[in-house]
């Protein structure tokens, strides 16, 4: 009886249709969907081991002379606070006062260098910036390079070290955005319309030198 009832199962396992492994997203969907927001939605809370898991992709990537100068400090929500008033967002958007009240990041990663800045850090510098934004993008989370920061106030803040050069803003984003395509000649100003947000980028046709 027990043999049969084995065997009965085993039959039907075997029976089963395969189950497709899942897809993981391609280079080229990571980055479409690797776009700037500037409104997070402040019920979740990105954890420690998130932020660490991207800051770990630096020890992977390239860096100029191999010269590894980046440093970063993670900030969560509970110190979110000391980030807050030093940035800025949305600069090209300043009637919107971005980001909204309630929007607001509560997760950061501050980037500094233990050298001077220089052509190589910064070509480090955005390396690692896109690098750690994509690998956010392929946690399911979203997030944004901020220029526009009181550098002088987040040192003191966080009593860095080194001076800060760029700020990650990491979170589950609260926008729709939207690209479209535009000529080279064409006005490249991100805009919002309709609570969707569009970041206008240059065509394939005009990026290619003929």
């Amino acid at each position: 009886m027990a043999d049969n009832y084995l065997e009965k199962k085993m039959e039907e396992y075997l029976q089963r249709p395969a189950t497709k492994p899942r897809k993981r997203s391609s280079l080229v969907d990571l980055l479409a969907k690797n776009r700037s927001h500037r409104g997070f939605d402040n019920k979740f809370t990105v954890r420690e081991d998130q932020l660490r898991s991207i800051v770990e992709v630096n020890r992977l990537i390239p860096s100029a002379r191999n010269q590894q100068v980046l440093r970063f400090r993670m900030v969560l929500a509970d110190e979110s606070h000391l980030v807050l008033p030093h940035i800025r967002l949305g600069g090209a958007l300043p009637e919107l006062h971005l980001p909204f009240e309630g929007q607001e990041p509560r997760a950061f990663v501050i980037i500094c260098s233990t050298e001077a800045e220089s052509k190589y850090v910064d070509m480090d510098l955005g390396i690692a910036a896109q690098s750690m934004l994509l690998r956010a993008v392929e946690m399911g989370l979203n997030g944004i390079c901020i220029g526009a920061f009181d550098k002088v106030a987040l040192r003191e803040a966080f009593a860095l070290p080194y001076e800060p050069l760029l700020v990650l803003a990491i979170g589950r984003g609260a926008e729709r955005i939207q690209i479209v395509d535009i000529r080279a000649d064409e006005e490249h100003t991100y805009y919002r319309c309709d609570d969707v947000h569009f970041v206008p980028k240059v065509c394939l046709e005009d990026l290619i030198i003929k």
